[in-house]
């Protein structure tokens, strides 16, 4: 029996397309070639591992000076690029809330730039517990993370209910003997917490 749903966050609840982003800021062609010189995710990797955020965009930028302004807007439109909310899944967050199912977050985040994103998504403070990798040191699909949620919340692993959209997440849980929905969409993921039982169908609109 699932006793408590655990989201994760960027492209779940949020929306996470930096490239968009940049084509929007500087263009195709210019976030192509940022991209191909910047290895971006990586950068993003070592924030949610646990690095500062401000510091390693800053040391990112000045390993590539050419690409420096737009490295930078990391740092300084971070709220701009993280966003924007997914209404569908902010509604099954509240709905779960409203029938008092614990809800968790298990986000590959860093521990500085999440508040930003909590201030500017107040339904980020909404859940029971947050597991945020930049301040616990660890991010998935590592195994620790998880062990790390199931010894705090003292749930067994199948009473978890989890949805990610990157697919080495959910099958790093699965392993676990965690229950997974891999996210596509939230009318997928909604239907999936029909199915279990946790929110009946007029609640999952």
């Amino acid at each position: 029996m699932i006793q408590a749903v655990v989201f994760d966050i960027g492209n779940v609840l949020i929306e996470w397309q930096p490239e968009r982003y940049f084509d929007s800021i500087v263009g195709e062609g210019r976030r192509r070639a940022l991209f191909a010189e910047v290895d971006i995710h990586a950068m993003m990797d070592r924030i949610d591992a646990g690095a500062g955020f401000a510091e390693e965009v800053v040391r990112t930028s000045r390993m590539h000076p050419g690409f420096a302004a737009e490295i930078l807007h990391f740092r300084d439109h971070w709220t701009d690029m993280a966003q924007p909310e997914i209404p569908h899944s902010v509604r099954l967050l509240n709905a779960l809330k409203t029938a008092r199912v614990p809800v968790f977050a298990l986000s590959n985040f860093g521990a500085n730039n999440f508040p930003l994103s909590v201030a500017q998504f107040p339904f980020l403070s909404l859940f029971d517990r947050s597991y945020i990798s930049g301040a616990m040191g660890m991010k998935k699909p590592d195994a620790a993370i998880y062990a790390a949620v199931e010894a705090d919340c003292a749930l067994p692993p199948e009473a978890l209910l989890f949805t990610d959209d990157r697919a080495e997440n959910i099958a790093a849980a699965a392993a676990r003997g965690w229950a997974t929905h891999l996210f596509e969409t939230p009318e997928g993921f909604a239907q999936t917490l029909v199915a279990r039982g946790l929110l009946p169908e007029e609640d999952a609109q």
